[in-house]
């Protein structure tokens, strides 16, 4: 479809049918499963070269991975509560209400970045003996996670243009990025984590210059990368975005990133579940890391590694559910409410199908996705039976991601918040204490299947019952007058 998504929902007709949906649904779609494949990619690089040193700095890095997941989400949470907004503002065709969230949006995600920033340096000695770590991986881990922690604001304001470019609709410029990302993440690890070291090509042998940093290399490597693919989303959305771009000469300074009560009250109603929800969720990751810690570092690695294994099954899962973000968003603030619910219904019924194709795929392969990140026979072991069990929840794990980021496009924040909260701590943790001392990490995974399959089941409750797109205000009386056309 040549037309953008703004321009089809203000054209009469241009979306009248399936085919058109559907072919809409998969122009945003396939670059934003691009974009997502390319940051797991990313982890698999991380993962599979610090695998390499050896199952104790696996372990290192596996033991904070919970709570670097944790600083990510509030930051996801907090651009979320903004990019709604913009998505919403474009699909009415208020540009210069979207450009000034935009603005404002940058000076919120700095401020609370340098802010979390602090407290993570402040805790990051001591968070690996917190979480049970053994003295053996604790210096490592610790370097790794302060590392991360003194990006954050990079790593904040790189999250924030990525979801700009996708609420604008645009899922080509932030898939490209993060595909040149994974390429850059493999240069800097390569330098970074290795020593200085002999390597033979073709018969011929050279010496290879390297810092040695070992797993600290990996989390620079990697922050690193961020940087650099950032400073160019920030470029072309400031300078060449078509919607967001403007010429701020005619603002000063100070008007032109003036916060304005509107919008903060707006992104905090929709932040701030979202932030809840990661921090309940990634909080209760960690807790559950301190159930699997006592069973032993080859457990640690094997559990980090089958969840970045993992991660290349549902990352479709994710690339939809950013796209139906855009869809649902921009379709809602056009006043096109049925138009909307045809979006959310293909999008949802997508992910499913991809995430249970993958399962399938998942389940016989697991042994192969293993030894990419470790050649360990204990470890290998008790991540593919991990993987295996896993694979039976994706279909459920599918309907949840979409789902949500159907509900997200929406605003509607607090129930799906609720959902996740409530399924894994009472489904997932109570399942986890109950079988990890009989079963192992085997137990740990058959909470997490039990756990998905639950989630899944409720969101499509949630769903079906429709409240989501009922209790939707148009951002403008024009839109909100508009008639419903399907």
């Amino acid at each position: 479809m040549k037309r953008d998504l703004s321009a089809c929902l203000a054209t009469p007709g241009a979306l009248d049918g399936f085919g058109p949906k559907l072919r809409m649904v998969l122009s945003l779609t396939w670059p934003a499963v691009m974009a997502q494949l390319s940051n797991i990619i990313m982890e698999y690089i991380d993962a599979s070269m610090v695998g390499s040193l050896g199952p104790e700095p696996a372990a290192s890095v596996g033991l904070v991975a919970t709570t670097t997941w944790l600083f990510w989400g509030i930051g996801f949470a907090l651009c979320t509560g903004f990019a709604v907004q913009v998505a919403h503002l474009i699909g009415a065709g208020e540009d210069d209400r979207a450009r000034a969230v935009l603005r404002q949006s940058i000076v919120v995600v700095l401020a609370l970045g340098i802010a979390v920033q602090l407290i993570g340096l402040s805790i990051g000695s001591s968070l690996p003996r917190w979480l049970g770590g053994s003295d053996s991986i604790c210096d490592d881990a610790a370097d790794y996670f302060n590392i991360f922690a003194a990006g954050i604001p990079f790593i904040y304001l790189t999250f924030l243009s990525t979801s700009m470019l996708r609420s604008s609709g645009n899922m080509v410029v932030p898939g490209t990025v993060n595909l040149v990302m994974c390429v850059l993440d493999v240069v800097f690890n390569f330098f970074l984590i290795f020593p200085t070291r002999q390597l033979a090509i073709f018969g011929m042998t050279f010496t290879m210059p390297g810092a040695g940093m070992g797993v600290a290399g990996a989390s620079l490597g990697t922050l690193a990368a961020y940087m650099v693919g950032g400073i160019y989303m920030w470029h072309f959305l400031l300078r060449r975005h078509p919607r967001l771009r403007r010429p701020y000469a005619r603002l000063s300074v100070r008007q032109a990133f003036a916060l304005t009560s509107t919008v903060l009250h707006k992104a905090r109603s929709i932040s701030w579940p979202v932030a809840l929800e990661r921090v309940v969720m990634c909080g209760a990751q960690i807790f559950i890391t301190t159930i699997v810690a006592p069973l032993g570092n080859a457990a640690i690695a094997a559990n980090a590694f089958a969840v970045t294994a993992e991660s290349l099954c549902y990352a479709p899962g994710y690339g939809v559910s950013d796209a139906a973000t855009t869809l649902v968003g921009q379709s809602l603030g056009a006043g096109r409410k049925a138009i909307a619910m045809s979006f959310a219904r293909i999008s949802a019924f997508s992910g499913m199908v991809v995430m249970a194709v993958l399962g399938v795929v998942m389940w016989l392969i697991a042994p192969q996705m293993m030894s990419l990140f470790s050649s360990d026979a204990e470890i290998l072991e008790l991540g593919t039976n991990a993987l295996r069990i896993e694979a039976w929840a994706e279909p459920m794990f599918g309907a949840a991601i979409v789902i949500y980021g159907i509900f997200v496009g929406a605003g509607y924040t607090v129930v799906p918040a609720c959902v996740n909260f409530g399924s894994i701590w009472l489904v997932r943790i109570t399942l986890s204490a109950i079988l990890a001392p009989r079963f192992g990490l085997n137990g740990v995974w058959m909470a997490m299947c039990i756990e998905l399959c639950v989630r899944g089941l409720v969101f499509i409750a949630v769903f079906i019952h429709g409240a989501w797109i009922k209790r939707f205000k148009a951002v403008s009386p024009q839109a909100e007058n508009l008639p419903e056309v399907s």
